[in-house]
């Protein structure tokens, strides 16, 4: 693993030297695609169990309508908020590093439960294997939304870090996948095409990319402005695309300009873990990232179930309702009837494409 360190660090270097121009951005996307592919051998489980597993206290469970990951450097009050927003005990104290496996807990909100894990404190360094980084942010991985969790007494340039820690692991928050069509193909060399004029992605460095992964035959079409990053993402296809809210804690000690700062930036939630100020507020952007709807089964002759919704991603059909469900059910569906703002009429006759909104009532009629 040294030497692979080593040479990820050479790399670092040398593109710290390279000046950035047309003349250079060959030689920037192949740098580039070389420290990708170190990254992942790096972040490979190794073979022969010798720290490739989960690790203790690592290997929880996916339960519940959606996973929520708290991640942030040690001390600044993730373990706090997870004992308010879940009731679960995680071992709280002024110094660093108390938390060391992954905490689970349980929020039940608008009828869905969600999963929030209490991630141990990252450190820098982490997407090189310091530390448990590489167990703390492979469980990143799996969740629906991160919530990235900053000490207001602190820089705020701490994002930046634990972002760039991310990144390295192949987690792009708050991003879309890139608008890169790439096909590889049995002969006809490369072939480069975009629908930007201009682009920032040039020919010469696509070339010089394709050929680091040794690939000579393939159709790589833009359809919009992407970088040589973004080719590279789309080429490994192991990038995971997250939503993500920067939660600043500690905003009782905080003056009001301050918070009124916090607050004007796109995802960011001020709280306090310790006074509960502002979780009300935390809990409602969650609800709307995760992009959930709650849908209500009714039996026939009876009233709806407005106890336990079954909580389905925005834009469910009735076939994935069914499929929530029980997996053969959709096999004995005749139609739905549907009540909400997704229908016109109420109750109407719907099929199985038909998309469903948060709130609806279903009644299921088999064949």
């Amino acid at each position: 693993m040294s030497s692979v360190m080593q040479k990820i660090r050479d790399i670092e270097d040398e593109m710290a030297r390279t000046q950035k121009n047309k003349a250079t951005a060959g030689h920037l996307g192949l740098l580039k695609a070389k420290l990708a592919k170190l990254r992942r051998d790096l972040l490979e489980p190794e073979k022969g169990g010798g720290g490739g597993g989960a690790g203790t206290g690592f290997d929880v469970s996916k339960s519940g309508d959606a996973r929520v990951g708290l991640v942030g450097f040690p001390s600044v009050g993730k373990s706090t908020l997870l004992n308010k927003l879940t009731g679960t005990f995680s071992e709280v104290a002024s110094y660093e590093f108390t938390t060391l496996t992954c905490v689970p807990g349980v929020i039940r909100y608008r009828g869905a439960k969600i999963q929030l894990l209490d991630l141990p404190g990252i450190i820098e360094g982490a997407k090189d294997g310091k530390g448990r980084g590489r167990q703390v942010i492979s469980t990143a991985r799996t969740c629906n939304l991160i919530l990235i969790v900053l000490d207001g007494l602190k820089p705020l340039s701490h994002r930046f870090l634990i972002e760039h820690e991310l990144e390295g692991f192949g987690i792009r928050l708050n991003k879309k996948p890139p608008g890169i069509v790439f096909r590889k193909k049995e002969r006809g060399g490369i072939n480069f095409t975009s629908r930007v004029s201009n682009p920032q992605l040039d020919k010469e460095a696509v070339k010089q990319i394709m050929a680091e992964y040794r690939i000579h035959n393939a159709d790589i079409h833009l359809r919009e402005d992407c970088t040589d990053e973004d080719l590279i993402d789309v080429i490994e296809g192991s990038r995971i695309y997250i939503p993500c809210i920067y939660v600043v804690n500690k905003i009782d000690q905080m003056t009001e300009y301050e918070i009124a700062d916090l607050e004007s930036l796109p995802n960011y939630c001020p709280i306090s873990a310790h006074t509960e100020e502002n979780l009300t507020n935390l809990l409602e952007m969650v609800w709307d990232q995760l992009r959930m709807i709650r849908v209500y089964t009714k039996p026939k002759g009876q009233l709806p179930d407005s106890e336990e919704p079954v909580v389905l991603a925005k834009d469910a059909t009735v076939e994935q309702f069914c499929k929530k469900i029980h997996k053969g059910l959709i096999k004995d569906l005749k139609f739905a009837l549907v009540w909400g703002t997704s229908v016109k009429h109420n109750p109407q006759k719907v099929g199985k494409d038909h998309v469903l909104h948060d709130q609806d009532v279903i009644q299921i009629v088999k064949r």
